[in-house]
């Protein structure tokens, strides 16, 4: 295990996480071990995580949910020696210098929240472009208030859990990612809250960039999207509460 890890999550990847392999191969910055937790998928997609061209485990965690999958690799490559942790998802393209930007973040900060941006190769809209994530960024202003804290060390910042960049130490502090099922709550909020309890090295890190399927919004609508972000006030059911 080498000093910085990439967490995965994959839940029947096998269409999307080729894409998320070849960005990561295709790295500035190629040092790193790539964790690929294999969320009991039904399609090859742990097949297909294997056949990385770099450092690679495959890990498998059965209970489904992205932040106890989440939680199994990052304890995976702590347990390893790793002591800089990245995540992103099997269907985001990491910028060619995420990498190297995450480790010179972790240099000075404990835990970065980066940007997302909607994949190009989706053909975005230009509501889907502009309008949208201004709204999630709306979102973000109302979430300072709704979390405010006395306790609380650094303040709240938008945080999305496939882009983001945390210290192996501020990790276990906090007591990491919950493992809750994925329509339970943000696993992402519930981390960010968690850490700013324990740190005051927290940033919003607009350079951190990944490129993110629109594939929620178009499969769920606008309504329905914004309402999970909100405290998930919409609860999808069956399979298509996987849809990421």
């Amino acid at each position: 295990m080498r000093e910085l890890a990439v967490v995965v999550p994959a839940y029947n990847e096998a269409r999307l996480l080729p894409g998320t392999l070849a960005a990561l191969a295709a790295q500035s910055d190629r040092d790193f071990t790539l964790v690929v937790v294999d969320n009991a998928s039904t399609d090859g997609t742990a097949t297909l995580a294997a056949g990385f061209a770099g450092d690679v485990r495959v890990v498998t965690e059965t209970r489904p949910g992205a932040g106890t999958a989440a939680d199994t690799g990052f304890r995976y490559a702590i347990a390893g020696g790793a002591t800089k942790l990245l995540r992103t998802d099997a269907d985001c393209l990491p910028a060619r210098d995420w990498v190297a930007t995450g480790r010179s973040l972790l240099d000075r900060v404990e835990l970065a929240c980066g940007r997302s941006v909607p994949r190009r190769d989706e053909n975005p809209t230009w509501a889907q472009r502009r309008i949208y994530p201004a709204v999630v960024r709306a979102a973000a202003r109302i979430g300072r208030w709704q979390h405010r804290s006395t306790t609380a060390r650094a303040p709240f910042v938008l945080v999305h859990g496939h882009n983001l960049a945390v210290t192996a130490d501020l990790y276990e502090r906090c007591g990491g990612t919950p493992r809750e099922a994925l329509e339970d709550g943000a696993e992402d909020v519930t981390l960010l809250n968690r850490a700013r309890e324990h740190s005051g090295r927290i940033i919003r890190a607009d350079n951190l960039v990944v490129e993110t399927s629109l594939r929620r919004l178009r499969g769920w609508g606008p309504r329905r999207t914004l309402l999970w972000h909100w405290d998930r006030r919409y609860r999808p059911t069956g399979e298509t509460v996987h849809v990421r």
